[in-house]
């Protein structure tokens, strides 16, 4: 893995190098094996905290893994194109909008001892927008190159604090166009509930049922592409003991090991399906 800056990255896409990279701040790794007409995404992969904010933050490193979307990231590791965050959505996430990226509070609790210098918010800021440079130029190729592209968002979520019964997976569809991609939806929702999952895990996925997909990453590329379907996929958290911050490595392979052969097919189905 290399490290490189935003713009040597970028110049990389566009000359279509393969390549694997990690920014020159450490904020995101990208990995491309071959220009294929989809990508993986694990925004809220990463635990990263910026050193000169730890004394500052209320929320103690347990507080923020229980929100991050740890695994993500390995989950998809074996497919060609993957992008996924390394610091803490507590730092900003990158799954909100410029102005709401940097927290004052999170999840119903004061973050900061001391409201955050504007300094302190830019730092964090230029890597939202280093993020979103790449990721337009990104897609921006993969349309360039395959007129249609899909890219399938990973996230994870707390199941444990719901008070009903939720799914395994959970498909967010609420900003997409349902009338030109509903079939697709359907069809990757039906190979999610194949999955079979160890510790009798069910197999159960459903769309809106416990998030309507509604983050930003689906947004600015749902936005400014119009031939690229996101699907933001969540999984819950069955993966780790939530309460106890253990992972649980065998479920985590299971799920890496069959998207391995599920999601390519399902990425081929709607290529011939939306090419020209």
């Amino acid at each position: 893995m290399q490290r490189l800056s935003v713009d040597q990255i970028i110049t990389r896409i566009q000359n279509e190098e393969t390549f694997h990279a990690v920014s020159d701040d450490y904020s995101f790794t990208l990995k491309i094996d071959k220009y294929v007409h989809y990508a993986c995404a694990a925004v809220h992969n990463g635990h990263q905290f910026r050193k000169n904010l730890w004394d500052n933050c209320l929320h103690s490193e347990y507080d923020r893994w229980y929100e991050e979307d740890p695994e993500t990231k390995t989950m998809v590791i074996s497919h060609p194109i993957l992008i996924a965050g390394c610091d803490s959505r507590f730092e900003y996430d990158l799954n909100r909008d410029p102005d709401n990226a940097v927290f004052d509070t999170a999840w119903g609790k004061e973050l900061w001892k001391n409201p955050l210098s504007e300094s302190e918010k830019e730092k964090s800021l230029q890597k939202h927008t280093n993020f979103y440079k790449v990721v337009h130029a990104l897609i921006s190729k993969l349309e360039e190159k395959f007129e249609v592209g899909i890219v399938y968002d990973m996230h994870s979520y707390n199941w444990q604090r719901w008070d009903r019964e939720v799914p395994t997976w959970n498909l967010g569809t609420s900003n997409i166009d349902n009338d030109r991609f509903g079939d697709q939806v359907e069809s990757w929702r039906q190979t999610l509930a194949s999955i079979e999952l160890p510790n009798d895990i069910k197999k159960t996925a459903k769309i809106n049922d416990t998030f309507q997909g509604n983050g930003y990453f689906l947004k600015y590329i749902t936005k400014n592409f119009k031939n690229t379907l996101v699907l933001a996929t969540e999984i819950a958290k069955v993966y780790c003991d939530e309460y106890k911050q253990i992972n649980y490595p065998e479920v985590v392979t299971a799920v890496e090991k069959q998207l391995k052969t599920l999601l390519p097919k399902h990425a081929i189905e709607f290529y011939n399906r939306f090419k020209a």
